[in-house]
């Protein structure tokens, strides 16, 4: 079994992008049609085949399989499951229900709308500054006229040799470097404390005040 992680990235996009995007989900399983919730609503891009329901799902644990969900009638995946195979940059994302989104297939307007400074390069959909695409479907069209573009994923850099890029002093501890930096001088130290002078004790006024006894009157003569 080759899995979709097994790519060159030399064609255009993965073996499995195509016939997902092709395929129908939302409909009734037609393997398990007497069963309630059979709605085909997985893919495994494995194997490739048609949509799948929760039931046809125990048939592919091995494989990887992911979840297409819906939006204004529309086919989306999130980000965090299309994003571990496929390289997503320049397609427009989406914030639906607290989840990350991109579409499957192109969403054709009318018009875009007033003030909008940017399109979809194949449908003409309105999009922020920062892509090019709103879907992974415009891309894949999109990739057909600027070969730099692609869906491979990029290696993600090695963290040793980023490790053993830094300099020496950025690899010694922190407590060391600033012993290095400021080593202390115990003679230094010493001869100080031996040289200070003893304080001078507080001035203690040690008279008890008398205190006046009470008057006596003179004795008569």
């Amino acid at each position: 079994m080759v899995g979709p992680v097994i790519w060159s990235g030399e064609e255009m996009g993965p073996p499995w992008l195509k016939p997902m995007l092709r395929t129908s989900f939302f409909i009734s399983c037609p393997v398990h049609a007497e069963l309630t919730k059979n709605e085909c609503n997985l893919y495994c891009l494995d194997c490739m085949g048609p949509a799948l329901c929760s039931y046809c799902h125990s048939f592919h644990k091995d494989h990887h399989v992911v979840q297409i969900r819906r939006s204004s009638y529309h086919n989306v995946i999130r980000v965090s499951e299309v994003s571990k195979f496929i390289d997503i940059s320049g397609v427009q994302t989406y914030i639906i229900n607290s989840a990350k989104i991109v579409f499957l297939n192109e969403r054709p307007q009318q018009r875009p709308g007033k003030g909008v400074t940017n399109t979809c390069q194949i449908c003409g959909r309105s999009l922020l500054d920062s892509f090019r695409f709103c879907s992974l479907g415009c891309k894949l069209g999109g990739m057909k006229r600027d070969p730099e573009l692609s869906f491979a994923l990029k290696p993600k850099p090695n963290k040793d040799l980023m490790m053993g890029s830094e300099s020496d002093d950025s690899s010694t501890p922190k407590k060391m470097r600033r012993g290095m930096e400021d080593p202390f001088d115990e003679d230094t130290h010493q001869n100080t404390r031996e040289g200070m002078s003893p304080g001078t004790p507080p001035n203690v006024n040690y008279r008890i005040s008398r205190r006046k006894g009470i008057p006596h009157r003179a004795p008569p003569f």
